[in-house]
């Protein structure tokens, strides 16, 4: 069947978008291809119909599964055969799923990155035929770019211990520099690249610079001139998108907030609303909009600063796109530049942290380190995403090496009597099972494995232990439950000189600091630019086609804007530093760190402020709207 008829029959579309075929045939062709295409340019169909195609299971990788919702919903309505995995799954419905990827019944697994980490899902993966692993937002392998994730540099690991053959990365914004880094990291050839136009003449791009006391009247007014138009407001802090809402409200504008700290099943319910046309007016975070395809948003406001040239792209990229003219226009001030610099800060650990993670590793008198992520975090006090990010930078430097990750602890609840599963095996097996369930601790509801007395009983190896308790659940005889994940490195290097690679390992994370922070001000520059904006929008992503003057954005109509600092603040020379900081130095005791303590002050999160909950101490946060340079070198000053 010609591709043509297979996607009329399939998902009954009449013709290719651009790029679509291309990528298509490609990887039907048996390559591996990677899709450029703007949000709301239809890289999903890049895998929907190769699927469809395909002889085997088409693996799709995401870094959020709430991505994936809108495209399996799409898939199903077409009669594919879809499926994903997440922890919302019921038992029952989590073990058809995989029953159904093991024995060929599906077309399509879609899962989250994180995924890979769970030793029981490895185990049942091996049992897969897999054609294609698809990875979204792919972006994410690079430290160039703007959302790098350190899990995501293990997925050319995976493709080869899985044996698929095949990969197609998508995602929509990849400058230059990172798409040629994912092309490397994945081994794909370079003329199997296909990078359609960023250029979107239906979009107004508009830039209102608006002093922060006038923002809630400004925005009100744009939205009363078209009340049922569908509209997203992205704001950066989850306080801000309540209490934003909250006033549209109160103006007779039904706008509900969305952030990552409501209730999952609120979000999804929001979520499902705002699909509907039920609600027409979101005030959100950029936890929102994801992987949703509304054809019809007719606006999108940034009420704050986005984060970057990335993801301002990706946020109006949800408008528009039944190719009608829709607004997009930023209010923001330089009064949220602050904030937005603080989160990059916050992510920096401090040299000692880095010490005293080497001097644990070279310490290890096995060959072999183990840790618990959550653990290690909270000891260093290091937040877990830069954690992750420092383990990948000791794996380049040759120190460890990533062996597997497993589960500490395995319980389970018997829905078969245990002498009746020991009666469904025998000879050595049967001797192996019953082993097993002699050493196992029964509590009040679930039965604990002691896998170290199994091993020390019995000849055997912890995999065969995890294979016999996931066929057992398989066969609905036990219910299994995994605990207390741990990583375990190889020990590479045990002789290193600690405070010398913990300077170099620093040195790399004050030069993403800096990236972070150029990448905010690269984003300021574009904004307040006299020349026009869609066209350097395109040029930053590659797309060098744009017109000179498009005649539908700010710059073209009226010319360059200034992004202005709004409020007054008060200097810090006449602020009470140990009012601010009362409480603080007694909680944090030898944790309270020059750096530790301007963290305090700008409000930044860190694992140790939650674990002594430091966050409830007035003075957090207290001086967020400061540089957070300036308030360090204050500090600085105040202990010398």
């Amino acid at each position: 069947m010609k591709l043509g008829q297979l996607l009329q029959q399939t998902f009954h579309f009449t013709e290719f978008k651009a790029g679509q075929q291309q990528v298509i045939e490609t990887i039907i062709a048996g390559q591996s291809a990677a899709a450029i295409f703007p949000t709301g340019s239809g890289k999903s169909l890049c895998y929907q119909l190769p699927a469809v195609h395909l002889p085997n299971l088409t693996l799709v990788v995401s870094p959020l599964l709430s991505l994936m919702k809108d495209q399996l919903d799409f898939l199903l309505k077409h009669g594919v055969k879809a499926a994903r995995l997440d922890h919302t799954l019921a038992r029952d419905d989590y073990a058809q799923v995989l029953q159904q990827a093991k024995n060929g019944e599906l077309k399509i697994l879609m899962i989250s990155v994180e995924r890979f980490k769970n030793e029981r899902f490895r185990a049942q993966l091996k049992q897969m035929n897999m054609s294609l692993m698809v990875v979204d937002e792919a972006h994410c392998i690079s430290e160039w770019g703007h959302n790098f994730r350190p899990d995501y540099l293990k997925l050319p690991h995976y493709q080869k211990e899985f044996n698929i053959p095949q990969c197609l990365l998508l995602t929509a914004t990849a400058t230059p520099k990172v798409v040629a880094d994912m092309r490397v990291k994945f081994n794909i050839n370079e003329n199997n690249v296909v990078m359609t136009g960023f250029y979107r003449d239906n979009l107004c791009l508009q830039m209102s610079p608006t002093a922060s006391s006038e923002r809630l009247k400004a925005l009100s007014n744009r939205l009363k001139s078209e009340t049922n138009a569908p509209t997203i407001v992205y704001v950066t802090l989850q306080k801000t998108a309540e209490t934003v809402a909250e006033y549209l409200q109160r103006q007779g504008i039904q706008a509900q907030h969305y952030h990552a700290g409501m209730p999952s099943d609120e979000r999804e319910q929001l979520q499902n609303q705002f699909m509907a046309g039920e609600v027409n007016c979101v005030v959100a975070t950029i936890a929102f909009g994801m992987g949703i395809d509304k054809a019809n948003v007719r606006r999108v406001m940034h009420y704050d600063l986005p984060k970057s040239i990335e993801n301002y792209a990706q946020e109006i990229g949800r408008a528009g796109r039944d190719d009608e003219t829709s607004l997009c226009e930023v209010l923001a001030n330089k009064d949220d530049l602050q904030v937005q610099e603080n989160f990059v800060y916050g992510d920096t650990p401090e040299k000692s942290a880095i010490v005293k993670l080497l001097q644990q590793i070279s310490d290890t008198e096995e060959p072999f380190w183990e840790t618990k992520l959550t653990a290690l975090a909270n000891a260093l006090n290091i937040r877990v995403l830069p954690l992750k990010t420092l383990l990948v930078y000791l794996e380049l430097e040759g120190v460890i090496r990533p062996k597997l990750s497993y589960f500490e602890d395995y319980s389970f609840k018997s829905l078969t009597d245990q002498q009746s599963m020991i009666d469904l095996f025998e000879g050595e097996r049967r001797d192996f099972i019953s082993t097993l369930f002699q050493h196992c601790i029964v509590k009040t509801t679930w039965t604990y494995v002691d896998i170290e007395a199994v091993l020390a009983n019995y000849n055997s190896n912890r995999s065969r232990i995890i294979t016999a308790l996931e066929w057992l659940d398989d066969q609905g005889h036990i219910e299994l439950q995994a605990k207390q994940a741990v990583e375990r490195f190889s020990i590479t290097q045990k002789n290193i000189d600690s405070h010398g690679l913990a300077d170099k390992l620093h040195q790399l994370f004050k030069n993403k600091e800096h990236i972070e922070i150029d990448r905010i001000h690269t984003m300021i520059a574009l904004f307040e630019s006299g020349d026009c904006l869609s066209r350097q929008l395109a040029n930053y992503f590659g797309d060098y086609s744009a017109p000179e003057h498009c005649g539908h954005c700010s710059a073209c109509e009226s010319g360059a804007v200034s992004f202005q600092s709004t409020q007054k603040l008060t200097p810090l020379a006449q602020l009470d530093y140990k009012q601010l900081t009362d409480g603080f130095y007694t909680a944090m005791g030898s944790e309270g760190s020059t750096l530790n303590t301007t963290k305090f002050l700008c409000g930044i999160h860190t694992p140790i402020f939650s674990r002594l909950k430091i966050r409830a101490l007035p003075g957090f946060g207290q001086l967020q709207q400061y540089p957070f340079k300036t308030v360090k070198t204050w500090i600085e000053s105040k202990l010398c």
